[in-house]
């Protein structure tokens, strides 16, 4: 495998880096005790090219590919884990219907999520009785004439209550089961559609997760994306792109909560020298940065293999699965290293293991990662 990255991913990656420190790291604690919904931020990034990183130059996109798109949110969730996720998911609806919608309303809906004019795109898949058990879910869309009228209640849906284009999936055909699933773009003004409450979460304050309402919300026709009953396939497809997307938010937090765990330690005496130099603390970050390498070039290896077309639902699944749990644990190691200062909002570290928690559940819990990975074993090579 070649390691090297072009010139151009080395450039989305400095600008998605110089925005972090510029624009989000500022402001991330600020935005963690408000819970603000980071507007302006997002339309500064859209400006950057980086709400459609991976979309085609002909839709408003960058068209820079799934390894600019995982640097990218490497270096967002290093800055600020609630405004990356709201990038991650607008990302991956820009590129959802970019990929799976006529050509005429893919025009009328990427340029302007990518452009900021939408403010962001939502995912709206889980139900409050549906979550990883995506085929079960209760929203229906009923057909009359030459609309669809879709009723029920979405759940965990980021920036659902912000988002001016959401992608909602509905039951087309009870009988069908997961085949009778349909995708539908939906106006974030459309009339019946409501929010009917913002989660008040442990992290990711800055990020809203809103449960929404349908009540006989209308849907043209040609709103439907990849044709009547092939939503669900087209959900997992998706997901499996959106776990790159967490697996590097993860590996951003946790890079951030390292970074400044190590000038801590080099900095915080104890016992008549720098913590770094004791040996168990200096264990713990070995194992820390051996975890965060690991996971760079398993969710770099998803990435590349996205781009050549090439299968990646496994190599994805298993890239999310060691990312998230090891994020996880690096961001416990460095609260332990910090000690009490650790445990306290004067120091980021806190928020950093708050934050990087909901990682393992989103686009598919760590669970849920395993079936895809034992499955893909039974199937054999």
């Amino acid at each position: 495998m070649d390691f090297s990255l072009t010139e151009e991913q080395l450039l989305v990656q400095r600008t998605a880096r110089d925005a972090a420190e510029r624009l989000l790291a500022p402001k991330a604690a600020a935005r963690d005790v408000s819970g603000e919904f980071p507007l302006q931020e997002l339309a500064e990034l859209a400006e950057l090219g980086l709400l459609g990183v991976a979309v085609p130059e002909a839709l408003g996109g960058a068209g820079m590919g799934p390894i600019a798109y995982s640097l990218a949110m490497m270096e967002l969730g290093r800055g600020d884990a609630s405004v990356a996720v709201a990038v991650s998911v607008s990302n991956m609806v820009a590129e959802l219907i970019a990929t799976n919608a006529r050509p005429e309303v893919a025009r009328q809906w990427v340029p302007r999520l990518v452009n900021g004019e939408l403010v962001c795109g939502a995912f709206a898949l889980s139900e409050p009785e549906s979550g990883s058990d995506a085929a079960a879910m209760r929203t229906t869309a009923e057909k009359r004439g030459g609309t669809w009228r879709l009723t029920g209640a979405k759940q965990w849906i980021t920036s659902g209550d912000r988002a001016g284009a959401l992608v909602v999936w509905a039951v087309t055909d009870v009988a069908a089961k997961h085949n009778g699933i349909t995708a539908f773009i939906v106006p974030g003004d459309a009339k019946g559609l409501t929010v009917a409450r913002l989660e008040d979460k442990l992290g990711l304050h800055g990020s809203s997760t809103a449960q929404l309402v349908l009540d006989g919300v209308e849907v043209g026709e040609d709103q439907i994306l990849a044709g009547v009953g092939r939503g669900f396939s087209l959900a997992m497809q998706a997901l499996d792109g959106g776990r790159i997307g967490i697996s590097s938010q993860a590996i951003g937090i946790a890079r951030g909560a390292l970074e400044q765990t190590i000038r801590y330690a080099g900095e915080r005496q104890t016992f008549g020298q720098p913590i770094i130099k004791h040996q168990a603390i200096a264990m713990m970050l070995a194992d820390a940065a051996t975890w965060l390498d690991a996971g760079t070039l398993m969710t770099l290896r998803a990435a590349a293999a996205k781009e050549a077309k090439q299968p990646f639902s496994q190599l994805a699944a298993m890239a999310k699965l060691f990312s998230t749990e090891h994020a996880w644990k690096i961001c416990d190691h460095c609260l332990q290293i910090h000690g009490g200062y650790g445990y306290v909002r004067d120091f980021p570290i806190e928020r950093a293991l708050r934050d990087v928690r909901a990682t393992r559940i989103y686009e598919g819990t760590s669970e849920i990662q395993r079936l895809v990975i034992a499955r893909n074993l039974l199937r054999g090579p």
